[in-house]
């Protein structure tokens, strides 16, 4: 991990925040200062991102520690390219995802992925450059924005956990990508700190009671 970020109600992002959205300001006073770490490795977490897909968390991590413990203790492209298919799969993934690693660690090893060039990228034409590679959709690739190069501007609209909160806050069933970008249009720029709020909000539970603006 690298160094720590702080977001406090001092921060810029926050402030915009709190001045262009009543109800996200409402759940920021509901979290508080939060704190995070962007990850260091950006094969790692992709790699960890593929294997958690249509899993839950826990079972996603279950499966990321018997890899690690496959790989000795560090999951490198090196590696990995010495296991196959079949050795990958039995720390319980599926053959598909084991592929999708295989084909993510080749184009890493090979050239066709370097991650120098591709962090120096639009957000844009990384999401492009990422979705080009088997098992990797634009779920990841926002999911990569936020966390691996905390860009300041990502709307992740295909993500379960941020349309879980987005239903909940602001009272719809309509989670289509239109009707989302149009609702969160007055983040911008700061898309992914508001992102960040919701993740925290999901997780702190607050969402299993019914949304009061006002109490």
């Amino acid at each position: 991990m690298s160094k720590t970020i702080f977001l406090t109600s001092e921060s810029e992002p926050v402030q915009y925040l709190i001045q262009k959205d009543k109800r996200l300001a409402k759940v920021i006073s509901m979290i508080g200062n939060i704190s995070y770490q962007t990850y260091e490795d950006p094969y790692y977490f992709l790699v960890h991102e593929i294997i958690e897909q249509m899993l839950s968390i826990k079972a996603g991590q279950k499966i990321i520690e018997r890899l690690n413990d496959m790989c000795g203790g560090s999951i490198t492209p090196e590696k990995i390219n010495a296991l196959s298919i079949d050795e990958i799969k039995q720390i319980g993934t599926s053959a598909a995802k084991a592929g999708y690693i295989k084909n993510l660690t080749e184009s890493v090893l090979f050239g066709a992925l370097d991650f120098e060039v591709l962090n120096e990228l639009s957000d844009k034409d990384i999401i492009k450059e990422l979705t080009k590679l088997k098992g990797i959709g634009e779920w990841t690739a926002h999911m990569y924005l936020i966390f691996v190069l905390d860009r300041p501007d990502v709307l992740p609209t295909t993500d379960v956990a941020f349309l879980q909160v987005y239903k909940w806050l602001y009272k719809t069933n309509d989670c289509s990508k239109q009707s989302v970008i149009k609702k969160c249009k007055k983040w911008t720029p700061y898309s992914s700190t508001a992102a960040r709020y919701f993740y925290r909000i999901l997780d702190s539970g607050y969402t299993k009671e019914k949304f009061h603006l006002f109490k």
